[in-house]
C-alpha cells in the first residue's frame, strides 16, 4: 500500500513539473523599451509592423505601453532609459535598442537586429542649437562641415547601413556666403553622444580646422543634459536628437531650441537577449 502511494505521489509530482515548465516555456516573455516619449512610442511601432501588437487606433509618435491593446499572453514590458538597453539586453528576452547605444555596444543594427526600422527621414539626427541663433555664422560654418561629402562617405563607408545620411547633396564642407578670415580663432561648441555623432563631428572638426575654427566636441551618454546646456547657452549647439523628441522635449520643459540641419538617421532595432530568434512572439 505504501509503494502504491508513493508511486501515485510521484506521478503527481511529476505531471506537476511538467505543466510547471511548459507554463514557463510559454509566459514571461520580458520586451525591454525606451522610456523616454518618442523613442518609446517608435519601438511599439516597430513591434506594431511586426505584428506582434496591437495598439489603440491614433496612437502615433506619443504612444506608450498603456496604448496596447494587443500582445501575445505573458509578454511584459520593461521601460528602461535607452543608454541602458545594452546593458539589460542579458536579462530581458529582448530589447528594442537605438542604432547609436547598439553600436557603441558592439552590436550590428544591420546584422544583429532581428528586426529594424525603416529609414524614416523623420527621425533623422538633427544638429540644434537655441532659438536666436541659426544664423550665427560659426553656427552655419558648422552645418556647412557636416553636410559636406566627407561626413557623407564617413558615414557610408563606416556604420554599414547601420548609420545612413540624410544629405542629398553633400557639398565641399563650406558656405560660400561666410567670411572664413573673421572666423578665424573661432570656437564653436557641440554636445553629442559618443557614437556615432562625435565620431562623425570629429570628420567636420577636420574640415573647420582647414579655417583655424576650432570644434569642440562635448560627449555625454543621456538624453537630457545635451539640450540643457544649450538652452543654458553653455554650449553653442547639440547634435545627438531627432525633431520628434526635441519636439517633446521643448512642450515638457519650455525650451526653445530648434534644428538647423538634418544629418543621419539610426534605424531602431530589436534585439534577441534570452532570445535569438522572434518565434517566441509568434501568437
Amino acid at each position: 500500500m505504501k509503494k502504491l502511494v508513493s508511486i501515485v505521489l510521484a506521478a503527481v509530482l511529476t505531471v506537476g513539473a511538467l505543466f510547471t515548465f511548459v507554463g514557463c516555456g510559454s509566459k514571461g516573455i520580458t520586451i525591454a523599451v525606451p522610456n523616454d516619449t518618442t523613442n518609446e512610442a517608435r519601438a511599439l511601432l516597430l513591434l506594431q509592423d511586426q505584428g506582434i501588437i496591437k495598439l489603440k487606433d491614433g496612437a502615433g509618435i506619443t504612444a506608450t505601453i498603456r496604448d496596447i491593446v494587443e500582445k501575445p499572453d505573458g509578454v511584459t514590458f520593461k521601460e528602461t532609459e535607452a543608454a541602458q538597453l545594452p546593458n539589460q539586453l542579458q536579462d530581458v528576452d529582448y530589447a528594442v535598442i537605438n542604432s547609436n547605444y547598439a553600436i557603441a555596444a558592439k552590436l550590428n543594427p544591420v546584422k544583429d537586429a532581428l528586426a529594424i526600422e525603416g529609414s524614416s527621414s523623420a527621425y533623422g539626427n538633427i544638429l540644434a542649437v537655441k532659438e536666436g541663433n541659426e544664423n550665427t555664422p560659426k553656427i552655419k560654418a558648422l552645418v556647412a562641415a557636416l553636410k559636406s561629402k566627407k561626413v557623407a562617405e564617413y558615414i557610408a563607408a563606416t556604420y554599414d547601413g547601420a548609420v545612413v545620411s540624410t544629405v542629398t547633396e553633400p557639398g565641399d564642407g563650406f558656405d560660400g556666403s561666410l567670411d572664413y578670415a573673421a572666423l578665424a580663432g573661432t570656437t564653436v561648441s557641440v554636445a553629442a553622444s559618443p557614437t556615432p555623432h562625435a565620431e562623425i563631428l570629429k570628420i567636420a572638426k577636420g574640415i573647420l580646422a582647414e579655417k583655424d575654427i576650432t570644434l569642440d566636441i562635448k560627449e555625454f551618454t543621456d538624453y537630457v543634459q545635451p539640450n540643457n546646456v544649450v538652452e543654458s547657452g553653455d554650449v553653442d549647439a547639440n547634435y545627438f536628437q531627432h525633431q520628434p523628441y526635441l519636439d517633446d522635449f521643448n512642450q515638457q520643459n519650455n525650451t526653445h531650441i530648434v534644428s538647423v540641419a538634418t544629418i543621419h538617421v539610426e534605424p531602431l532595432g530589436v534585439y534577441g537577449g534570452k532570445q535569438t530568434t522572434l518565434d517566441a512572439l509568434k501568437k
